[in-house]
């Protein structure tokens, strides 16, 4: 069985192609600049590539060319789009009415639009993709929708809501909402069972380190709380993104820079971060590569992201009673070897121990890399979100 995974931005177009007979990558490749002018780039498992300029004004004619592309040419894999058997989305936003994966409808794919107040960068991406998608894809072939949310509806109202006056969260629906699900979920299961335990006896904080961050509280399967808040900008220091700030300050520098509610969101989103206070760039491999040559602002915010990790792990420790294993994931958590040797650095207390000879070098592969008198286990566990969408798309038609 083929199963079409899309992740669909506001101008790009991800796209993986499964084989769930073995969970085999068939093909990936992304149509970007969508609206602007348009490219894609496509690469198939045994190697061969297409890289094109091309005109893609809306996700429609993105949708085209992926068609085209997986079925004809020199790089084609399939014959036609009838050999493949439903077609996964991730979406980012479904606040609190969507709790799992879901068939897509006319209704669902309308739902989804309205939240995008929620998430405006992302939602109505989604939506004009799921419609370009229905006018390409054959009628026959099923949908399904995957919500990088959904993962976080466990968690209990103290955990989510805000000290905002009550209306707000019952009018304007503003509470946490928590981000990465898709990748905390698949994480922390396939971390599960590497330590050959059921996870609903595991007590885990899971690290997504990458451009975006988020830290989550995973109780027996669950998540209980999650550092990324309304939208994914509260929590840790990230590469373009401000994370937590005392919103005195936030009010008080919009105040100075004469800024509306839009610049400063574009102020926190796009402009701070590794970005703002080192003043170097948004990648943590350059900001590494400057403070290792002595840039201080650069050490600063490496020195605060290690700081603010460790303290979410060591809440959330709190906040479950106990904790059994650390995960890191993303860009950052499975190849900053450094990073994962700093947050664990002094955190003896919580029972903490690295084995630094397995953890350094290590770099995006499944291991643990705890020492073996460590009362915690500390894993990197590669993430791996189209993989989860499609098993989800397949668990859902093959009901």
């Amino acid at each position: 069985m083929i199963i079409l995974v899309v992740n669909a931005g506001s101008s790009s177009l991800k796209y993986q192609l499964i084989n769930m007979d073995d969970e085999s990558v068939i093909a990936k490749g992304n149509c970007d600049r969508i609206g602007i002018d348009g490219h894609i780039a496509h690469k198939t498992s045994d190697g061969r590539e297409l890289n094109a300029d091309c005109a893609f004004p809306t996700h429609t004619e993105a949708f085209m060319k992926l068609v085209e592309t997986l079925t004809t040419g020199d790089a084609k894999v399939i014959d036609s789009m009838d050999e493949i058997s439903a077609v996964g989305h991730r979406i980012v936003q479904g606040a609190d009415i969507f709790d799992k994966s879901v068939i897509v409808t006319d209704e669902i794919i309308d739902k989804i639009d309205e939240l995008r107040e929620l998430a405006p960068v992302h939602n109505h991406a989604h939506a004009l993709a799921l419609r370009a998608c229905k006018s390409v894809i054959p009628a026959n072939v099923p949908q399904v929708v995957v919500f990088d949310t959904a993962f976080h509806q466990t968690m209990p109202p103290k955990a989510y809501m805000f000290g905002l006056p009550y209306e707000d969260y019952e009018k304007l629906h503003v509470r946490k909402y928590g981000f990465h699900g898709t990748s905390h979920r698949f994480v922390s299961a396939a971390l599960a069972e590497a330590m050959g335990k059921d996870i609903k006896d595991l007590k885990i904080v899971s690290c997504h380190l990458g451009n975006g961050s988020s830290i989550t509280a995973v109780d027996g399967g669950k998540s209980v709380d999650t550092s990324m808040g309304f939208t994914p900008l509260d929590g840790v220091v990230m590469g373009t993104r401000s994370g937590a700030v005392d919103p005195s300050a936030v009010t008080f520098v919009a105040d100075k820079h004469h800024f509306t509610p839009s610049e400063m969101s574009d102020y926190m989103n796009k402009k701070s971060g590794f970005l703002g206070v080192s003043g170097v760039g948004s990648d943590n491999r350059d900001i590494t590569d400057a403070a290792a040559h002595g840039n201080e602002r650069a050490k600063l915010v490496s020195d605060m992201l290690v700081y603010e990790i460790k303290k979410y792990i060591g809440s959330y420790a709190a906040a479950m009673n106990g904790l059994d294993a650390v995960l890191f994931t993303g860009g950052i958590g499975e190849n900053a070897f450094d990073v994962r040797a700093q947050v664990c650095n002094d955190m003896e207390f919580f029972g903490i121990k690295l084995d630094n000879a397995v953890n350094d070098g290590l770099r995006g592969k499944l291991a643990k890399i705890s020492a073996a008198d460590s009362k915690v286990d500390v894993w990197v566990v590669p993430t791996n979100e189209e993989l989860l969408i499609a098993r989800d798309t397949l668990a859902l038609i093959s009901k």
